[in-house]
Formats: C-alpha cells, structure tokens, sequence
C-alpha cells in the first residue's frame, strides 16, 4: 500500500484495508500495530460500515472486533499524518503487523 502525504491534505488521506485468514482458519484476538520509524504518524480505525470509525491515538495498535476468518474481510482504516514543515521523503520504513491466534476451523 502507498500513501501519498501532503500536509494540505493531512487528515483526508486515508484508506480502507482488510483481513482475511488462510482458509481452513479462524484467527482471534486479533491486533493491528504499526512499527517502523515514522510509526507514531500512522492511526488506524474500526470500519464502521464502509467508513472509518473513531481513529486511535497516533502510533497505537487496533484491536480487532471478532474472529478473522476465510470467508468475511475484516474491514479497517488506516491514515498517517505529515507536517507543513517536513521535507517529503519516499519512507518505506512503516509496516503494519498483524498477531493473533490461529485455530483449524
């Protein structure tokens, strides 16, 4: 995925993602943390019906509500923010990793 900061634009940049577990799988307490140097810009949200939800602190993991299966995509949001007095960079350093726990179904 790649967004595209400008700090015009700040708040408005976001996209909608999703989680789908291997088939044959069921995935609970499941956790969306960003990592990665500029990780503290990055808030993620619960979808909330094909729009984002109320968007956690910058830098803080999403706890997903549910179990993550193979069948239903687990809807979230995504954003980061930039600053007017930044210098734009291509940073590649932001993942977004994903734990929980799989279970056969």
């Amino acid at each position: 995925m790649t967004f595209t900061l400008r700090a015009d634009l700040e708040e408005t940049d976001e996209e909608r993602l999703y989680l789908l577990a291997d088939a044959g799988y069921v995935v609970s307490s499941v956790e969306v943390t960003p990592t990665g140097t500029t990780a503290s810009k990055w808030q993620l949200a619960p979808d909330a019906t094909g729009s984002a939800g109320t968007y956690g602190a910058a830098g803080a993991k999403l706890t997903v509500s549910g179990d993550v299966d193979d069948t239903n995509k687990s809807y979230f949001w995504a954003k980061a923010s930039a600053t007017d007095d930044e210098t734009p960079v291509n940073d590649v350093s932001v993942t977004l990793v994903v734990t929980g726990i799989a279970a056969a179904e």
